[in-house]
């Protein structure tokens, strides 16, 4: 499945960002990178994510799309997800997941 985003919208869509540093951001990277193909993408309700790098290399940004709010909250609860999130920790300042509705969409 790809990423779509609709109006109305029947997805739970998650946004977080990483706060870095250039000498972190490529590990960190890697780290999601490597969390999405082993790990989030195989859980139940998982549609799709983007990865987003500013050019400073001091923020990124990821985008989720899942199919209830219920999947995503049990993704993050489960012990390889919170070992994976320690880790994560580990390569940046913060960062922060919030849950979004889709309010309007353009284009």
């Amino acid at each position: 499945m790809t990423t779509t985003i609709r109006y109305p919208s029947t997805v739970q869509t998650v946004i977080t960002t990483f706060e870095t540093s250039p000498g972190d951001c490529q590990d960190l990277l890697d780290a999601l990178t490597e969390a999405y193909d082993q790990f989030i993408s195989k859980q139940p309700g998982f549609i799709a994510a983007g990865l987003h790098v500013n050019d400073a290399q001091t923020r990124i940004a990821n985008y989720s799309q899942w199919q209830r709010r219920d999947d995503f909250q049990a993704m993050l609860r489960s012990d390889e997800m919170r070992e994976r999130n320690r880790q994560l920790s580990a390569l940046c300042r913060s960062f922060e997941p919030v849950l979004y509705d889709v309010a309007a969409t353009f284009g």
